[in-house]
């Protein structure tokens, strides 16, 4: 992606106002183009196979189709789409399974304009982003069920977390570390218990809380 090539857009939200105070609000903002809009997560999963935009603005809780399982299901299919979790919502019940699920980051629709921006701009690059708040709760749940360990990640563990803080998937880092997959599921599964975690986006939040990744 250049800098003249606009950032393309699918929004998925059940309430046709959000759609529409969306649309209008990326469409006079230079740099972005909206491709088109689903009601709730089957339709997103389907329209983003059919559009192929560089990020999906996701809400969670809609009727006839979750966020979460249409996130899990763009994942399986491989997707290159990232998504971003633009809810009301930030309860554990709701972000852990979302991030676990495979969104690149989850923003509150209370944020504002700028900051909605800045975070499409950096979930189309592949970066995590999180609101804070929604930060410092991944943090103290992922610090509530045991104490993470002291033992330094290997070079190979602290590479395969730099990708997963970009959103990549086990797929993607396998091709980039020229490795196979369970041996970055291995990987993974040793890192987590060096940060004391039980999955991708909090072994991100720990290692970002930790200095381990700047």
């Amino acid at each position: 992606m250049t800098a003249e090539t606009p950032i393309s857009l699918l929004i998925v939200d059940d309430h046709p106002v959000v759609r529409d105070g969306l649309r209008g609000m990326f469409a006079a903002a230079p740099g972005f183009t909206v491709l088109g809009e689903a009601a709730d997560g089957v339709q997103a999963v389907e329209r983003a196979a059919a559009l192929d935009p560089d990020v999906v603005l996701m809400d969670l809780r809609m009727p006839g189709g979750g966020g979460v399982d249409a996130i899990r299901e763009l994942t399986r299919r491989g997707a290159r789409a990232r998504v971003l979790v633009l809810t009301t919502y930030d309860t554990d019940s709701d972000t852990l399974p979302a991030i676990e699920a495979g969104a690149t980051g989850y923003l509150l629709k209370d944020a504002p304009r700028e900051e909605l921006f800045t975070a499409v701009r950096a979930a189309a690059e592949g970066r995590t982003v999180l609101s804070p708040a929604v930060a410092s709760r991944l943090v103290s749940a992922v610090r509530a069920p045991r104490s993470p360990g002291n033992e330094p990640l290997s070079a190979r563990e602290r590479e395969v977390l730099a990708l997963v803080a970009k959103g990549t998937s086990n797929k993607e880092i396998a091709r980039e570390l020229f490795i196979s997959e369970a041996t970055v599921k291995t990987h993974l599964t040793h890192l987590y218990a060096k940060l004391g975690v039980n999955d991708r986006a909090a072994a991100v939040a720990v290692a970002y809380d930790r200095g381990i990744l700047g």
